[in-house]
C-alpha cells in the first residue's frame, strides 16, 4: 500500500542553494587547475577555448563581416572583446580601433554594469566587437550609446544573443565559457595520488 506524504521542501532547498553558493571547487580540463565558484543554478558545465580556438573563431567572425561592407573602425568592449577585436582589426585591415570600457562581472558574478569610457560616437560604420553576450545585459547598455554599430561577438548565449547582430558559436545558457586570459597551467596530481 502507498502512502503520500506531503514535504515542504521550501527550507531544505534554501539551505542546499545557500551551500551551494558558498562552495568554491577547482575544475581540471586539459591539464589546467581553474578556480571557479561554484553556482549550480547558473552554470552546469565548462567550455575552455584556447588561444588556438579564440583565434580560429575571431577569424571566422572576420570571414562574416568582410563580406558586409567596409567599417570605419572597431570599438573593443573590454576586456574580453581586446583579443577577438586585434584579430578582427588584422584580417579587415582596420586601423582605427577604440574601446568602450565596462565593468560587470567580479568571477562569474555578474553586478551593476559602469561604463568606465565610451567613445565619441553613435557608431555608425563602427563595428562593436565582444568576446560573448551572455545574459544580453551589458550588450543592452552598450547599444543604448552606440546604437548604430553592427554588433558582433564570437560566442553567444540564447538570452543575450538577439542584442547581437553577428555571432560564430552559440552556447548553452548554463556554460561558463573558459577564456584562455582566465586560465593557466598547473600540475595535477595523478588519479592515484588522490585515492
Amino acid at each position: 500500500m502507498a502512502h503520500s506524504v506531503l514535504v515542504d521542501n521550501s527550507e531544505i532547498s534554501e539551505k542546499s542553494n545557500a551551500i551551494r553558493r558558498n562552495q568554491e571547487h577547482l575544475t581540471f580540463v586539459n591539464g589546467k587547475t581553474n578556480y571557479m565558484p561554484q553556482d549550480e543554478d547558473r552554470y552546469q558545465k565548462t567550455y575552455p577555448i584556447s588561444w588556438e580556438q579564440l583565434h580560429r573563431d575571431s577569424k571566422a567572425l572576420a570571414w562574416r563581416l568582410v563580406e558586409m561592407k567596409t567599417w570605419k573602425g572597431i570599438v573593443a568592449i573590454t576586456r574580453g572583446g581586446l583579443v577577438p577585436a586585434s584579430i578582427i582589426a588584422r584580417e579587415l585591415e582596420i586601423r582605427l580601433v577604440d574601446t568602450i570600457c565596462i565593468s560587470s562581472y567580479d568571477q562569474q558574478q555578474q553586478g551593476d554594469i559602469t561604463v568606465l569610457k565610451a567613445p565619441d560616437t553613435d557608431g555608425e560604420g563602427w563595428l562593436l566587437i565582444d568576446d560573448l553576450v551572455d545574459t544580453g545585459n551589458t550588450a543592452r547598455v552598450v547599444k543604448d550609446l552606440l546604437p548604430k554599430a553592427h554588433f558582433a561577438t564570437v560566442y553567444a548565449k540564447p538570452a543575450g544573443r538577439p542584442v547581437v547582430d553577428t555571432f560564430i558559436t552559440e552556447v548553452s545558457q548554463d556554460t561558463w565559457i573558459l577564456f584562455p586570459w582566465d586560465t593557466e597551467s598547473r600540475f595535477v596530481e595523478p588519479i592515484v595520488s588522490n585515492i
